[in-house]
């Protein structure tokens, strides 16, 4: 479970933070502040992410998280975009501006937890995806491959099939430490998953998938 404080002064708006962290199968919420000058050292140290508001009374957010020798991931929720500059100067991770929806904040959070999983990765790695209002739970080895679909991508296991909004340039990075090849401009393939090669197609199970000249030298290098 990745371990997460608010810090916000407004509660509506912590209400909506305290909502989607709930929603969220991977996060647990530790606590929820309006101030920084409650949020002891220790709280900090057990901190995963930090939900940080900017306009807070008595000392600014991104003042706050100055004091901080060693910070968690931060990802700031403010209403001023006009912030944002000095933001990712202190490092933040993202900036969501409110009020943001809920697949904007799952985005947020899931690429924190590829930062803090990065050089972790294990082949049954458990994968979260957002779409239609709903969280699917994908075991990284069941995955048979993930197709760009314009503004999507496809990504399809034997079970089923999640239509999400990403792109395969995300998919690559995700999946680089993972048993994955990209062989075309719209095709990224479970390795383990491929029954047979031939000609310029691969074959998982009765599944035919074109291989790109681009992507060819480095597949067939791949399989000696």
């Amino acid at each position: 479970m990745i371990r997460c404080i608010i810090l916000e002064d407004e509660k509506a708006a912590r209400n909506v933070l305290q909502t989607y962290i709930q929603k969220t199968p991977f996060l647990q919420l530790l606590g929820s502040y309006e101030s920084g000058l409650d949020i002891s050292p220790e709280a900090i140290k057990e901190t995963d992410i930090l939900f940080l508001d900017i306009q807070l009374p008595e000392i600014n957010g991104l003042s706050f998280l100055k004091t901080l020798q060693n910070p968690p991931k931060v990802i700031c929720t403010t209403a001023y975009s006009n912030y944002a500059v000095d933001a990712f100067d202190a490092a933040v991770t993202d900036y969501l501006l409110k009020p943001f929806s809920y697949e904007r904040f799952f985005k947020a959070v899931t690429r924190v937890r590829e930062q803090l999983s990065y050089g972790k990765k294990e082949k049954n790695e458990q994968l979260f995806l957002y779409a239609d209002k709903t969280i699917y739970a994908v075991a990284a080895e069941d995955i048979l491959f993930i197709k760009a679909e314009v503004d999507y991508v496809n990504v399809v296991t034997q079970k089923q099939e999640v239509l999400i909004l990403d792109s395969l340039r995300n998919w690559k990075e995700k999946l680089e430490e993972l048993p994955f090849i990209q062989v075309h401009r719209s095709y990224i393939i479970n390795i383990e998953k491929i029954t047979k090669v031939y000609g310029n197609q691969i074959f998982i199970g009765s599944l035919s998938i074109p291989i790109g000249k681009t992507y060819k030298d480095a597949f067939i290098k791949m399989l000696k």
